[in-house]
């Protein structure tokens, strides 16, 4: 069988080690074969991390969950209630291997948890053949949108990480929740860097979730003002979506600064800078406009997050700061989303930010 194969290859009178030599570098040139090959068909054939399990159906609303609701939520609007938010959510120890985190859980295990806020950034990461090869196969994802906290093939565990974070994956984990626990209002706030296109296309591929947004338009918001959230329950618009970008609101995503104020962003490196100013210079605090009143996000996180100083910013200083500086600057109203890192952790007071956004959720 050796004579008869080197007759067919031209290799007669060729010594063996020459043999050896030559079908060691075609067994590598077909192992590099077979790699480009299968990136060739990644959109197909590598797909992004496992999907989430499929929702259970949302029930359509009706009159027999008006009670609960009402006993839920009471009375109050929107803008009367207050949500534990999560300052990027998306990176932490659970969904992905990130060297540098906002939260320890996962997506999933923070809204198990209490919070009804995410803040994610959306990015647009294009196919890469060369990924796909350096990392032996383990970074050949198809072209789509993710969640980046900066270029998506920049720094594996600091501006991306593995598994890549779809976005599509993530907001079906928010719809699977709200699925799950039919009472529940969540906010997802989106830094935006990819076109309206994109982000339509990518929402597009959530089971259920047109159902469940919350269009303001459809409720007449600007003439009205905010409906009860126990209204929002009964009618099953639970999911409210936020962007720094203006041109997707056709999408049922609303333009932050039309709808919003908001603090600037930061408490400095040394989390000493406690005043509460706009993050925006033309939409103040203390906005009023005629029968409309914008929902208040509160950011109260330093510029790189340490589980050491999420633990000093996180207790009294959060409860002192809402009531001393950001409730005043916003004109006497308390924050209706009050966005943090390290959710869990506290500074030993007694007061956590779960339990300081009961405080205020308790008040008149």
């Amino acid at each position: 069988m050796i004579d008869m194969d080197m007759k067919r290859r031209g290799f007669r009178g060729r010594p063996a080690g020459a043999l050896r030599r030559g079908r060691a570098r075609r067994t590598l040139v077909g192992l590099l074969l077979l790699v480009l090959l299968g990136t060739a068909t990644t959109a197909t054939a590598s797909p992004p991390p496992p999907a989430a399990p499929a929702p259970t159906a949302v029930a359509p609303a009706s009159g027999a969950a008006a009670g609960p609701a009402a006993a839920r939520w009471g009375d109050r609007r929107l803008d009367e209630v207050s949500f534990l938010t999560t300052h990027n959510a998306f990176t932490n120890y659970e969904d992905s291997r990130w060297s540098s985190v906002n939260q320890s859980e996962s997506v999933r295990g923070q809204l198990e948890g209490g919070v009804r806020g995410l803040s994610l950034d959306t990015h647009w990461y294009e196919r890469s053949t060369w990924l796909c090869v350096i990392s032996f196969g383990s970074d050949c994802y198809p072209s789509d949108v993710y969640l980046c906290h900066g270029e998506c093939k920049t720094f594996a565990g600091a501006t991306y990480a593995l598994p890549r974070q779809s976005f599509h994956g993530t907001m079906q984990t928010v719809v699977d929740f709200l699925a799950a626990h039919p009472q529940e209002v969540v906010t997802v706030f989106l830094e935006d860097y990819v076109s309206a296109d994109q982000l339509g296309r990518s929402l597009g591929r959530v089971r259920g979730l047109s159902d469940m947004v919350f269009r303001p338009d459809e409720w007449g918001v600007r003439q009205n003002g905010w409906p009860k959230v126990a209204d929002l329950v009964t009618s099953n618009k639970r999911l409210l979506i936020f962007s720094d970008r203006s041109d997707r609101e056709n999408l049922g995503v609303m333009y932050d600064r039309s709808w919003t104020v908001s603090n600037f962003w930061s408490l400095g490196d040394l989390g000493n800078d406690l005043s509460c100013v706009s993050r925006w210079s033309d939409v103040p605090l203390d906005r009023q406009e005629p029968g409309f009143r914008r929902l208040f996000t509160m950011s109260h996180h330093r510029n790189v997050p340490t589980v050491l100083t999420a633990a000093l910013d996180n207790g009294a200083k959060l409860r002192n700061r809402i009531a001393e500086q950001c409730r005043p600057a916003a004109g006497g109203r308390n924050p209706n989303f009050v966005s943090v890192d390290f959710h869990r952790l506290s500074d030993g007071s007694g007061h956590t930010p779960a339990s300081i956004v009961a405080e205020l959720n308790s008040g008149p």
